[in-house]
């Protein structure tokens, strides 16, 4: 089979149909790119030396802009390499019209040496305050940056936490108009976008994922990783509160995104889901019905739906295939450990697969040990039509270029075997 443009390869994964090739995909977070596939921004960018993506629009803050044309220069730029991309939104979600909050910054003091940024909310079920060290150390260029005050979801908040948005029982009531679902203005921004997006990914041929949940990450980034975890153990029926508060919003995000016809696939955050956090049980009484509800509404919808957790798959791969997952984000046999056969085995015949490979090995510049994983992973994977070649997570400030090209290589190499 020939011909297939970038959307109907990876619909073919998808679905587990007939494709001309494995697909190769990438994730891009802030990797350098040589000179001949940079571009000229707006003024304030000058020369796009870095590649981002639209999945990080709402949760962090990034060194430089990143525009939708950026976007759709990056997805050319890959098509022209012959490897498929698929174009990022963002959906988004809103506070209750009450609420206020005032921004403050607090000087170090007790021999503490950081400045502490806080937030505090108003809102109708009572006063809840969100604070944070503002550390200021130096990121590293391309790196995303902590920003000057305390969002509300964000990476940065959970290891420079002071005072968590949920730091006891009692603030669970007050995040359900924090984390709200859509309103009219959040509507009318996506449809603006869209509208843009739509367009060009008809022009191009490529498909679009909505990233619409946060699930347990969204529960992570409100309570602190130690803080989630004792509130599920200590206050099950507060923790079993705050997830349906987020359950509730990340339904209406989906369905916000599902009513858009230029959407192929629906994709729910899971990385602080994972059994680095959570005990199978805690995932079985907290999770897994969470995950259906995701999976049942995209379906309903006609999309397809995407979990994203990186490690512990061998035990929680087969529960959210049973929970209606189509397409797993990510298999990686460095950092997981599982191998590509036991992968196929336990999940090859019940959702598309996407990894196989990592970042991390692109940073060693090692050709034999890049091409030892790429053809492992299309040896065991590629029989099953589901699998997507994917170094896991994505491609970081500190990936080598040479690396992409190894991996690019490679995958060619087999490919045309």
């Amino acid at each position: 089979m020939g011909g297939m443009n970038s959307k109907e390869r990876l619909l073919a994964a998808w679905n587990g149909t007939a494709t001309d090739h494995i697909a190769l995909t990438f994730q891009c977070f802030g990797n350098p790119v040589p000179a001949h596939l940079r571009w000229t921004g707006s003024e304030k960018q000058g020369e796009v030396r870095r590649w981002y993506t639209k999945r990080l629009e709402h949760i962090h803050t990034l060194p430089v802009p990143w525009t939708l044309e950026d976007e759709f220069k990056r997805v050319r730029t890959w098509l022209s390499l012959g490897v498929d991309d698929l174009i990022d939104v963002s959906v988004p979600w809103s506070m209750h019209p009450e609420v206020r909050w005032t921004n403050s910054r607090h000087e170090p003091k007790d021999d503490k040496p950081y400045p502490v940024l806080e937030r505090e909310y108003r809102t109708p079920a009572g006063t809840l305050r969100h604070r944070v060290h503002q550390t200021g150390e130096e990121i590293g260029e391309g790196w995303v940056i902590q920003p000057n005050h305390v969002s509300l979801m964000e990476d940065f908040n959970i290891p420079r936490g002071v005072e968590h948005a949920v730091s006891s029982p009692e603030d669970v009531p007050r995040i359900r108009y924090l984390y709200a679902p859509p309103d009219r203005e959040a509507a009318q921004w996506l449809e603006r976008r869209m509208e843009r997006v739509a367009a060009f990914a008809g022009e191009e041929g490529v498909a679009v994922q909505a990233w619409a949940a946060f699930g347990m990450d969204a529960v992570v980034w409100l309570c602190g990783t130690e803080g989630a975890i004792l509130l599920a153990m200590d206050h099950p029926k507060a923790f079993a509160e705050l997830m349906e508060i987020v359950t509730t919003t990340d339904l209406a995000r989906i369905e916000l995104a599902a009513a858009q016809p230029g959407i192929d696939l629906i994709v729910e955050r899971g990385w602080y889901s994972s059994t680095d956090f959570w005990s199978p049980q805690l995932f079985d009484q907290y999770l897994v019905d969470h995950v259906r509800r995701m999976a049942d509404l995209s379906h309903r919808r006609g999309k397809k739906f995407c979990y994203t957790v990186t490690t512990g798959v061998e035990v929680l791969g087969p529960r959210l295939a049973d929970a209606g997952v189509d397409v797993l984000y990510f298999v990686d046999p460095l950092l997981d450990g599982i191998s590509m056969e036991k992968a196929r085995d336990l999940l090859g015949s019940r959702m598309c697969l996407a990894g196989g490979t990592n970042a991390i090995t692109l940073a060693t510049k090692d050709r034999k040990m890049i091409e030892s994983e790429v053809n492992q992973a299309m040896a065991a994977l590629g029989p099953t039509g589901r699998f997507i070649l994917h170094p896991i997570d994505a491609l970081f400030p500190d990936t080598p270029w040479e690396g992409v090209e190894m991996l690019i290589q490679a995958w060619e190499q087999v490919r045309g075997a």
